[in-house]
């Protein structure tokens, strides 16, 4: 076992993977706090955040789809007299 593995698990290796990932998991993190501030300035200037949140993400949608979903929506409103 002079390689570092232990039950055929290179412990190096395993290592390095699970600290790319601690790295990542913390960069994550600290994104995750900067969108935060933005949607708060955001709302600090007024702006509805919940429909922001939506635009975003239909925004990632492809056209194809969104304009899908935006017919069966129409539809849907019109079956219930909206």
């Amino acid at each position: 076992m002079a390689d570092g593995s232990t039950g055929g698990i290179a412990a190096a290796k395993l290592k390095s993977f699970v600290e790319r990932i601690e790295r990542l998991e913390a960069e994550k993190a600290e994104l995750a706090a900067d969108i935060r501030e933005v949607y708060s300035e955001a709302k600090g200037n007024g702006f509805d955040t919940k429909i922001m949140r939506q635009v975003i993400r239909l925004r990632k949608m492809e056209i194809a789809d969104r304009n899908e979903q935006d017919e069966l929506i129409d539809l849907y409103r019109k079956a219930l007299g909206m």
